[in-house]
């Protein structure tokens, strides 16, 4: 009995399907461009956005530069961020800032544009195309909108995507001194200290270039030693200045030691 029922209302749940998906199918082959367009709505009001998109791509020429093409156009972006597609949901987001700038979302789409390339940046091991795409996009936004109440949230997602450049530039600076190039090593140190004033990997980031010189000095010909043996001294003392207290002077005083007893 239970099996019955349960298979009479499959049944029944198949065909209300089915006749739905048949009249949505006759609406949007149909000419009637009005019911397309409540349908459209009425669809991506109940979060059918994938049905929706499939009349809203119809219509958004039809309607364009008016009310309602200005509304299928920021409710197309917004169907495809709702579906995490958030590449097309950025592309519909400047498209309708672009053709309707002065719109009653434009502000909001200037947002969920730079929002959705945030959101696409890759992990820092990989290409950071996107990351600086976002950045730039986050910053426009604060520009254009200054007095915006999500002026905090943009920018921190931009240090976000700060601290996240920062991390691959520490990865490749990183392997450089596993490598043993420790030239590349010292100078990509330097520059994620010029780059990220900020940071608080300073203390780490002087450690290595501290540590890179005295290796760099250690494997050089005897005619290099003396400079670089120097460059190694200074680097620990600009530690020692700023970081007194620093859990990796205890490893880099008596390397210090060595190098002065060198330059005597």
């Amino acid at each position: 009995m239970l099996k019955k029922a349960f298979f009479i209302l499959l049944i029944a749940g198949y065909i209300v399907v089915n006749t739905g998906c048949n009249n949505y199918s006759k609406i949007l082959k149909g000419p009637d461009n009005t019911s397309k367009y409540q349908t459209g709505i009425d669809l991506y009001e109940n979060g059918n956005f994938k049905k929706a998109l499939e009349f809203f791509d119809i219509l958004r020429s039809y309607y364009q530069g008016t009310e309602k093409g200005e509304k299928l156009t920021y409710y197309t972006a917004n169907c495809y961020f709702q579906m995490k597609d958030y590449q097309l949901a950025s592309y519909y987001f400047h498209q309708y800032q672009q053709m309707y700038p002065k719109g009653t979302h434009a502000e909001e789409s200037a947002y969920l544009q730079a929002y959705c390339t945030y959101l696409t940046s890759p992990r820092p091991q990989l290409d950071q195309t996107n990351t600086y795409k976002a950045l730039q996009e986050l910053q426009s936004y604060i520009n254009r909108y200054p007095n915006s109440s999500k002026v905090l949230k943009a920018t921190q997602l931009m240090d976000n995507l700060h601290k996240k450049l920062e991390i691959k530039d520490y990865q490749i600076a990183y392997l450089y001194y596993r490598m043993e190039d420790y030239q590349a090593a010292i100078t990509s140190f330097k520059n994620l200290l010029n780059d990220y004033p900020e940071s608080t990997s300073k203390e780490l980031y002087l450690y290595y270039i501290a540590k890179s010189y005295y290796d760099y000095a250690a494997k050089s010909i005897v005619e290099k030693q003396k400079e670089r043996f120097e460059k190694m001294v200074e680097a620990y003392n600009n530690l020692l200045f700023l970081f007194p207290k620093s859990k990796y002077l205890p490893e880099l005083k008596p390397l210090s030691e060595k190098a002065k007893e060198f330059l005597k």
